[in-house]
């Protein structure tokens, strides 16, 4: 996909040049080459940014767990209220970019449908944190990228480079291990852990339909409709197995309130960003560092230990993302 904006104006190049044998090679003027290598300066610049809002989103997601935890309703509900508060909050937003974005009933449709998979993926994952680990749920609810590289490969022909599928055996190799310590003291695989996993697969579909409406429409104005159509989605959800809405008093509030205003509208603010501007192949992987963190959150706030197997498994984890990154030229697959 090209990169936005105009050329950059610049003084021709020399005869005799290097970038003058480079534009004859190739077929194309001084002008032209400049102006690429101008265009690829920029994109360049805007990966610093991405991946700053890339690391944020992770850390406010990572605080979901925590947050569900805390709360005293069932996972459906507080997966409602976490859509609920900052749709709200988002809702006024319009007016500042009212008719900036037209998007075709097509669009429409992804954007319905990711909101749909979104809120399936929350009922789940809060679900799961309430039945299992707040670790396991995580790491578990995490192993999205599987299901991204694969449908990128097989549906959009998107086939990730070595260095990424390098990266990801290494991350899901540590993600295994800190698995396997947790399954050690749960000593059994369970609901918790199947719905974690069916919170992999639909998160992995919200992130394929992103990537495909960000390239037609701004991060506010996605945001916004993503939000609503989950909104919807769960409210109909608790209906459907008949789950009170009710809040109670005190924890629950501020559980809830973290829920949507930290995790949901800070920390997928960021991400959506950063998806806009990075593959969804990195971005998913990145989100698998949230298992080491929320990991060490959980065993601070919620005195899950810490242990061994899940200090190493951690580490593979974060070097499995590192290599993931080690691409030449990622602002060449960028959603700009």
């Amino acid at each position: 996909m090209g990169l936005p904006g105009r050329a950059a104006k610049s003084a021709p190049v020399p005869p005799g040049s290097v970038w003058d044998t480079a534009a004859s090679q190739h077929g194309g003027s001084n002008l032209d080459v400049t102006a690429k290598i101008a265009a690829g300066e920029r994109a360049q610049k805007r990966l610093l940014p991405a991946y700053l809002a890339l690391i944020t989103g992770i850390i406010c997601i990572s605080w979901s767990a925590i947050f569900v935890r805390w709360t005293d309703i069932p996972g459906p509900a507080s997966a409602f209220y976490r859509m609920l508060i900052p749709a709200l909050v988002m809702l006024p937003t319009f007016l500042f970019d009212r008719g900036a974005t037209r998007l075709n009933a097509r669009m429409l449709w992804i954007v319905a449908l990711g909101g749909l998979f979104f809120a399936l993926d929350l009922a789940l994952y809060n679900t799961s944190i309430l039945k299992t680990s707040a670790a396991n749920a995580t790491l578990l609810g995490n192993n999205t990228p599987i299901v991204v590289g694969l449908l990128s490969w097989l549906v959009f022909g998107k086939r990730p480079q070595v260095a990424f599928w390098l990266g990801l055996f290494l991350a899901i190799g540590g993600t295994l291990l800190i698995l396997w310590a947790d399954l050690g003291r749960h000593l059994q695989f369970g609901l918790g852990d199947l719905m974690a996993l069916g919170a992999a697969a639909c998160f992995a579909v919200y992130l394929l339909a992103t990537e495909r409406v960000r390239t037609s429409t701004s991060t506010l104005a996605f945001l916004r409709l993503a939000m609503i159509a989950s909104t919807i989605a769960l409210f109909l959800i608790n209906q459907v197995l008949r789950i009170s809405l009710r809040v109670p008093h005190g924890r629950t509030v501020w559980a809830i309130l973290g829920l949507g205003l930290i995790s949901q509208l800070g920390g997928y603010l960021a991400l959506t960003y950063a998806l806009g501007h990075l593959p969804a192949t990195i971005t998913s992987v990145s989100l698998l560092t949230q298992g080491p963190l929320t990991a060490v959150m959980a065993a601070v706030l919620l005195a899950e230990p810490l242990t061994l197997p899940q200090i190493i498994g951690g580490a593979l984890v974060l070097s499995g993302v590192g290599l993931a990154h080690r691409q030449r030229h990622p602002e060449e697959e960028a959603n700009v």
